[in-house]
């Protein structure tokens, strides 16, 4: 649904973005993750045809994106970080304004459609201004879906919002994906990036990582088994050093801790191979290194010379 390939932005000669080669698969949330001034927004922006890429090219639905593409951009629902309204203006009618730049049929049933939907129904009247964090979050989600986008850019959704508040609008996202949207979000949120995204993309000017958490987890950390005895374990450590499909093995935490090829193959003879010896097993537990573990640890990686962070 969105396709990007090799792009580059500069401006005035500083490079904002570097070669980014990704695809969104029509359907999917993909979270799109790295510090502040890795070029998050700036994708954002060229998706959108807001900005030209210095060199690169943009595909939305199988066409490609131009600065000339305005139906192309009316298939896209956005969110900027800082959304804006017209502050003395009721809710209703900033939304009523975005349906009749877009055309939308019947556009205060439309707007008032939304505004139940998102929970503002009673606040429709209000002007703006009385309202908080949250519910102008809420707004703003409801002015990027006024036209029914099938594409939806979404621009730290969460960012300076309280937990309740913050967990709302998850939800809200939630069930836009079960809708069949495809969303991109910007976050910089690893949990509400775990708990959302089909895939996650970590971006520093270049693309450093795309996939789902867990093949990324595996291909860094492997994929490792804790197993906790009534005991000291360090006398079962080589027994389960030499089984086949061990990587490696060691102490960790007063338990074992065994990389292991493949999770189901081997755990289940290293179990029984611990059983012969007389092994106590009390537990025996998928370890999974955190999304914030394995983002750091790519983020370091992709520093250039002279960074420090």
């Amino acid at each position: 649904m969105i396709r990007a390939e090799n792009l580059t932005k500069r401006y005035d000669g500083i490079l904002a973005l570097d070669g980014l080669t990704f695809e969104v698969h029509e359907g999917e949330l993909l979270a799109l993750l790295g510090p502040n001034g890795a070029g998050k927004t700036t994708t954002l922006r060229l998706l959108l045809g807001l900005i030209s890429p210095t060199s690169g090219r943009i595909w939305i639905a199988g066409e490609p994106m131009t600065p000339g593409s305005h139906g192309l951009r009316r298939r896209i629902g956005y969110l900027p970080e800082t959304p804006g309204f017209w502050e003395r203006l009721p809710a209703w009618k900033n939304l009523e304004i975005y349906a009749r730049l877009y055309g939308v049929p019947a556009p205060r049933s439309r707007v008032m459609a939304l505004l139940e939907q998102f929970g503002l129904a009673d606040r429709a009247h209000d002007p703006v201004a009385t309202f908080s964090r949250g519910m102008r979050q809420r707004l703003a989600l409801a002015r990027a879906l006024i036209h029914d986008p099938p594409i939806l850019l979404l621009d730290e959704p969460t960012a300076g919002l309280d937990p309740e508040a913050a967990l709302e609008v998850r939800e809200r996202l939630r069930a836009l994906k079960g809708q069949g949207r495809t969303i991109l979000l910007c976050t910089h949120d690893l949990e509400e990036a775990e708990r959302l995204g089909d895939r996650v993309a970590i971006l520093r000017t270049r693309l450093l990582a795309l996939d789902t958490p867990d093949r990324l987890r595996a291909q860094r950390f492997g994929v490792v088994v804790a197993i906790e005895l009534d005991g000291d374990p360090e006398p079962y450590l080589p027994r389960v050093q030499g089984q086949p499909g061990v990587i490696q093995a060691a102490l960790r935490n007063g338990r074992l801790e065994i990389q292991v090829t493949d999770l189901r193959a081997v755990t289940p003879n290293l179990v029984r191979s611990l059983v012969e010896a007389g092994a106590p097993i009390l537990s025996v537990t998928p370890v999974k290194a955190s999304l914030e573990e394995l983002y750091l640890q790519i983020i370091r990686e992709g520093r250039g010379p002279g960074e420090s962070g």
